[in-house]
C-alpha cells in the first residue's frame, strides 16, 4: 500500500484492502491449513496401512511356517485383497508361488506369480517375479511362453539369470547353437552360477 497523509486515511486504507482482499487470504490461509493437515493425515493413514499389512503378513508367515495351506491360502488372499499394492502382499504371493508349486498346483502358481508382474512398483520384485514365471513356464513345458517372458527383459539385476534361463529354453527345444551362445552370454554377464553353465557349456562343445 502507498504512504497516507494521516492515521485516519491509512486506517481507511487498510479497511478498504481488506474488504477487496480478505476473502482470498482466508481462503489461502485455510487452504494452506488444509494442504498441512491433510499431508500429516495421508502420513497418518500410510503408517497404519503399512501396520497392519506387516500384521497380516506375520499372520500369514506363521500360518506358512506351521504348513497348514489352506490358513496360509486364506491369509494370503485377505492381505492381497486388502493391501495389494504393498510390498507385503507381493511377497506373500510370492511364497505362495512356491508352496502351490510344491503342493503340485502349477497353475495356481503361475497366476501368483503373473499377478506380482502386472501388480508390483519395484522393478526388482517385478523382476524376479517374472524370472520365476518364466522358470516355471519351462518346467510346465510351456516353452514359447518362457522364453518370450525371458527375452523382454534387457536390463536389471538379473539379467544374467535371464540369459541362462533363455539357453535352458533354447536347449529343450532342441537348439543347441541358440542354448551354448545364450549361456555364454550368461557367463559374461556375471551370472552367479558359473560351475553350472561351464557344465551346460560343455555338453554342448562351449
Amino acid at each position: 500500500m502507498a504512504e497516507y497523509q494521516t492515521d485516519e486515511e491509512q486506517v481507511e486504507a487498510i479497511k478498504k484492502w481488506w474488504q477487496e482482499n480478505g476473502k482470498s487470504v482466508i481462503g489461502g490461509v485455510a487452504l494452506g491449513l488444509l494442504v498441512v493437515g491433510g499431508g500429516k493425515g495421508w502420513m497418518e493413514w500410510s503408517r497404519i496401512n503399512a501396520e497392519n499389512a506387516s500384521t497380516l503378513y506375520e499372520g500369514f508367515s506363521q500360518s506358512a511356517r506351521g504348513d497348514d495351506l489352506p490358513a496360509t491360502v486364506q491369509r494370503a488372499d485377505e492381505l492381497i485383497a486388502e493391501y495389494g499394492k504393498s510390498t507385503y502382499a507381493q511377497f506373500a504371493a510370492l511364497e505362495m508361488a512356491k508352496l502351490q508349486y510344491q503342493a503340485g498346483d502349477k497353475e495356481k502358481a503361475s497366476q501368483r506369480l503373473q499377478w506380482v508382474v502386472d501388480s508390483a512398483s519395484d522393478d526388482g520384485i517385478k523382476q524376479l517375479a517374472q524370472l520365476r514365471l518364466a522358470n516355471l513356464l519351462l518346467d510346465m513345458d510351456k516353452l514359447d511362453a518362457a522364453d518370450s517372458l525371458a527375452k523382454s527383459v534387457s536390463t536389471g539385476d538379473f539379467l544374467a539369470e535371464f540369459s541362462a534361463l533363455t539357453g535352458d529354453i533354447a536347449m529343450a527345444k532342441g537348439d543347441k547353437e541358440s542354448a551354448r551362445k545364450a549361456w555364454q552370454q550368461a557367463l559374461d554377464q556375471g551370472a552367479a552360477d558359473t560351475t553350472a553353465l561351464r557344465m551346460k557349456l560343455g555338453s554342448v562343445g562351449g
